[in-house]
């Protein structure tokens, strides 16, 4: 079954000469764990973005579960986001931070209840659900990020650099979730310049560069037929060695 496609989408940011996303087809399977990668202003933050609906395509056509953008909180519902920068009120606890999105996302008070329960615990942040996010580390930052994204038990879950300037502890932590939720069935959308994290954490790989997929296949596939060891050499090969701004 496809958890996310995509057909033939573009996008061209205002007063620019040339789209960021060109053409880009693509088609996700549910349970897939899914790795977009490519140099900075290759497109992915851009395509990113249009797949949760930051974003509208000028071009072709984005569907979750065969719900469009357009029914806006029908789509909303389907997937899970978790972004680079923190997206949570600091001067909340983690608890009303849950508490919130999870309203904001049309969870009863019963459902509200059970999921900040179980995902404070699960994340080691129980003790300290009364205390104020501001005050937690970056690691435990980072948890709580992950923790309101997927509070609404979503069937595609996005990630955008979810283990940025953790620790080692928690960088393994938040791994073995994503990748049990995996196993539940959650299809994972995920970006990261952390390359040896990705081969852990992905099966299928997408390249883009240019604004156009010039990869996609398993990661064994693409190692094999292009004669390399690690994603990290499949990317310099693809994309070359070159700077990019």
């Amino acid at each position: 079954m496809t958890a996310l496609s995509l057909s033939q989408v573009s996008y061209q940011y205002p007063d620019t000469d040339l789209p960021v996303v060109k053409d880009v087809t693509l088609q996700i399977s549910s349970g897939m764990r899914f790795g977009l990668f490519g140099p900075n202003g290759a497109g992915k933050t851009t395509l990113m973005s249009l797949m949760t609906g930051i974003l509208t395509p000028q071009k072709g056509e984005i569907k979750i579960n065969d719900i469009t953008p357009a029914d806006t909180m029908k789509y909303r519902r389907q997937f899970g986001y978790v972004p680079q920068d923190f997206a949570f009120y600091p001067e909340l606890t983690p608890a009303e931070n849950l508490e919130f999105f999870g309203a904001w996302l049309g969870l009863d008070d019963k459902q509200i209840k059970q999921q900040t329960h179980h995902l404070l615990s699960r994340f080691g942040l129980w003790d300290v659900r009364n205390k104020a996010v501001s005050k937690f580390s970056g690691g435990m930052k980072r948890r709580v990020n992950i923790a309101i994204g997927v509070m609404n038990n979503p069937s595609v879950l996005f990630l955008d650099e979810p283990t940025t300037g953790v620790d080692v502890q928690s960088r393994i932590a938040i791994t073995e979730f994503l990748l049990e939720l995996s196993l539940q069935g959650t299809t994972l959308i995920y970006t990261s310049h952390q390359l040896k994290e990705a081969e852990a954490l992905c099966d299928y790989i997408a390249l883009i560069d240019d604004g156009k997929i010039i990869a996609c296949n398993t990661l064994s596939h693409l190692l094999e037929k292009d004669h390399v060891a690690t994603l990290e050499d499949l990317f310099l090969k693809l994309t070359g060695k070159d700077y990019r701004d």
